[in-house]
Parts: C-alpha cells; sequence; structure tokens
C-alpha cells in the first residue's frame, strides 16, 4: 500500500511538473506570436518604430503611418502567423492521427488538392466567376482529395499506414494535375498561379484576414477538444477502442478539422511547403506528446516560421519580394530527408 501510495505521488509529480512546463512553453510562445505581429510590421523598405507601429494600431498617432501599417504591412504579417498556425495544426493533428513522423498536408497530398482546385478555378473559371470564390474552391478541392484518400484507405476500417501510402499516391496525382492546368492556361494566368503556388503572402488583404480567421476560430478548439483521443490512440486502435474511444469516428472528425485548416490556408497563401511538417517536431521537443499542449504549440511555432520566412522574403532581398514558400521548403525539403535517415528502419 505504501509502495502504491509513493508511485501514485510521484506520477502526480511528473504530471504537475509537464503541465508546469507546457504553461511555461505557451506562455513564451504567445509573446513571440505578439513580439513577431509587432517586429514584422516595423520592418520593410523603411524601418518604422515598434511604438509607433502601436501607437497606430491603437488609434493614437496622427495618421502618418496609417496606409503603410494598416493597408500594407499589418495585413500581411497578421496573415503570415494564421497561415502557418494553420499548417502547424493542421500537420500536429495529421501526425496524431496516421502516427508516423513524416505525414504533413503537404506529404498526404491535401495541400496539393487545394492547390489543383485553386488553378483549376483561375485557369478555367476566373473570367467567369468571381475570385472571392476561390478560397471555397480551395477548400472544397482539400476536402474531395482527403475524401477520396478516406475512401481509398478504408478496409473495415482506415489504418494509419494504409492512409499515408494513398496519400503519397494521390499526392502525386494532384502535382501532375496542377502541372496540366498550368500548360493549359494562358501565359499571365500561369505566372501568377505559379507564384502562388510556391507559396506567397504578397499583396495580402483584410479580405484575406476575414476568410482564415473565423475557420480558424471555430476549427481550433473543435480540434483541441477532439485531439485528447490521440493520447489513446498511440497505442493502438485496439487499446483506445478498449478504454472508450470511437477510434474511427475521432479519426475522421480530426482528420475533417485537419483538411479544413489545410485548405483555408492555401487558398489565402498558396502552397507554403513543409510547416505542417516541422512545427509538430520542433513542438514535440519542447512540449513532449501530450496533444493538447502538442497543437498549441505547433500552431505558434508554425505561426513564427511563417511569419519568418516572409519577414525575410520581402526585407533581405529588396526590391525583390521573394515568395515565403521558397524559404519554407529550403529548410524543409533537408529536415524531410533527415527524417527519413533517422527513421529508415521503421519503413
Amino acid at each position: 500500500m505504501k509502495k502504491m501510495l509513493t508511485y501514485r505521488n510521484k506520477k502526480d509529480t511528473v504530471s504537475m511538473q509537464v503541465e508546469r512546463k507546457s504553461m511555461l512553453v505557451i506562455s513564451v510562445c504567445v509573446i513571440l506570436f505578439l513580439a513577431a505581429g509587432i517586429v514584422g510590421t516595423s520592418l520593410g523598405s523603411d524601418f518604422i518604430a515598434p511604438w509607433d507601429v502601436l501607437r497606430t494600431i491603437l488609434g493614437l498617432n496622427a495618421g502618418e503611418h496609417d496606409f503603410v501599417i494598416l493597408t500594407l504591412r499589418l495585413p500581411r504579417v497578421l496573415l503570415s502567423l494564421l497561415v502557418g498556425a494553420a499548417l502547424g495544426m493542421s500537420g500536429a493533428l495529421l501526425q496524431g492521427i496516421i502516427r508516423n513522423p513524416l505525414a504533413s498536408p503537404d506529404v498526404i497530398g491535401i495541400t496539393g488538392g487545394a492547390a489543383v482546385a485553386a488553378v483549376g478555378f483561375v485557369s478555367l473559371l476566373g473570367g467567369a466567376l468571381s475570385i472571392k470564390l476561390l478560397p471555397l474552391f480551395a477548400v472544397i478541392g482539400a476536402l474531395v482529395t482527403a475524401l477520396i484518400i478516406y475512401v481509398l484507405a478504408w478496409k473495415k476500417g482506415v489504418t494509419p499506414i494504409r492512409l499515408v501510402l494513398i496519400g503519397i499516391g494521390v499526392s502525386a496525382i494532384t502535382g501532375a494535375g496542377t502541372t496540366f492546368m498550368l500548360i493549359l492556361s494562358p501565359f499571365y494566368t500561369a505566372t501568377q498561379a505559379y507564384i502562388w503556388l510556391t507559396g506567397s503572402i504578397y499583396g495580402a488583404t483584410w479580405t484575406d484576414i476575414k476568410t482564415i480567421l473565423p475557420v480558424v476560430v471555430i476549427v481550433v478548439p473543435l480540434a483541441i477538444w477532439l485531439a485528447r483521443s490521440l493520447n489513446a490512440q498511440e497505442f493502438g486502435d485496439d487499446l483506445a477502442t478498449g478504454l472508450g474511444v470511437k477510434v474511427q469516428w475521432h479519426r475522421s472528425a480530426l482528420l475533417l478539422c485537419s483538411v479544413l485548416l489545410a485548405g483555408i490556408a492555401v487558398s489565402v497563401a498558396g502552397t507554403i511547403g513543409f510547416v505542417g511538417l516541422i512545427a509538430p517536431h520542433i513542438a514535440r521537443k519542447l512540449v513532449g506528446r501530450m496533444f493538447g499542449s502538442l497543437l498549441l504549440v505547433s500552431g505558434f511555432v508554425g505561426a513564427l516560421l511563417v511569419c519568418a520566412a516572409d519577414l525575410i522574403a520581402r526585407t533581405a532581398f529588396l526590391p525583390l519580394d521573394v515568395p515565403a514558400g521558397v524559404f519554407t521548403a529550403g529548410i524543409g525539403a533537408p529536415f524531410f530527408l533527415y527524417l527519413l535517415f533517422k527513421n529508415r528502419n521503421q519503413y
């Protein structure tokens, strides 16, 4: 009895330490998130002091920097943070569902599905329908692609390994479809679509913020609530079912959350690659494998990654504005190869 009490006390102590560490990391991430918003808005072709940025946002300045801050820089910085957060959390959900460290929205084809639908809309329907419908088409493309992957992977349920293998195959097909759409497009449209496919926050507006923000606000709390079941699913479907988790239902709902986050991010910023792969790994190093904290920190890390990539993209090569996706791919591709090498004995 005494040994059992000692064990419980040790377990409670470890649990409290993990919770304290998670809260500390989340608090630091919130501070960095806010700081990135201010610093990112300050930097550009002309430096604006951070306190002037704050005064302008709060409406305390005389209007000297209103156009630069409120029209050009602030929407772009906020969009980069929201897109990064959506991609980071989408990747964390997928890695939890599939139980594979190589999973991410771009690797298994969800991002590709959104991209082929968006490029098809611009190439074939751009002149007939309002460009405001582009986000809707991108999200529908992501949902349809995820549904195809899920149906093809279903065999008395969906196993993680089937999901990722079929996803990689579908990703190749969507890539071919996107290339085919570009070939059919007029030169100007193809050029614009290619820049978008690389992943760029260039030309961000408050309309883009209004497009992505409601989805993030609605989906993220739902995903955090559902993600608790992933802690049980990590021990296998049979044990999770024995613990009372409705595995297939939770897996479907979490996959839908991941698809919606990835689809809406792609619709406003293009295919910014590898953020959904990198962010969960960094978050796991910071807070461990408990999915409540992991999901939040993955979002913050993804936001900081995209914000930093876009900041470099628009300041390091002035007067050129390089797509942010160039820098995330430059970091992400070697990281993907490193993960393949590290886990080579498991596949």
